[in-house]
């Protein structure tokens, strides 16, 4: 009996679930993503480059879509985005908030790597985290530009970010579904316009 009401339960969860993030699809005006799809593509052409930040699981999708860029928007060898995902190598990482603070592991690895006109996207579900403030903060002293893919209120980084794309949603497992959704629209998009970009 404990088993049928637990499987209830997930059923009823899953359905709200389901219905709580097509909701959010539906009501969501896509012609926010226009300009990093834009972007993105401007980069490929250019051989410019793509930062990716996050914390958490939204670290973990950053992870995924700097591989999604690289490669598979092309599949063709020599041919994709120069893409980075910052916090993907746990030396660099343990390093700089070790000496550094954990709040500069993103910003500090910018200084370094970054150059005027490449683009830095973070993800955050709060938006407020140090990080990911600092991150944006040090783009724009750079002259990149950056994109955010917020949950809840926004938080800071929407207002520092020069093209924020927020969700309002105050579920953190549905904010960081946005990401991995609006990761995986752009990537649709930069193949089906990848021999623009290889041009």
């Amino acid at each position: 009996m404990t088993t049928l009401v637990e499987n209830r339960n997930m059923k009823t969860l899953a359905s709200d679930y389901a219905a709580r993030i097509s909701k959010l699809l539906l009501a969501t005006d896509w012609d926010v993503v226009t300009p990093l799809a834009e972007e993105l593509l401007a980069c490929w052409r250019a051989g410019r480059q793509v930062f990716w930040a996050g914390n958490g699981g939204s670290a973990g999708n950053a992870v995924h879509l700097a591989n999604d860029f690289l490669y598979p928007i092309s599949k063709r060898h020599g041919s994709g985005i120069k893409a980075h995902a910052l916090a993907a190598n746990s030396s660099v990482l343990t390093c700089l908030a070790n000496d550094e603070g954990y709040e500069n592991i993103f910003s500090m690895q910018l200084a370094v790597l970054a150059q005027p006109g490449d683009v830095l996207i973070v993800f955050s579900g709060s938006g407020n985290s140090p990080n990911i403030l600092n991150a944006l903060t040090e783009a724009r002293r750079i002259g990149m530009k950056s994109f955010a893919v917020l949950g809840y209120s926004g938080g800071r980084a929407k207002e520092l970010a020069d093209h924020p794309i927020h969700f309002p949603i105050e579920d953190m497992q549905i904010a960081e579904d946005m990401q991995l959704i609006v990761g995986h629209m752009l990537m649709q998009y930069l193949y089906q316009n990848r021999d623009e970009a290889e041009a």
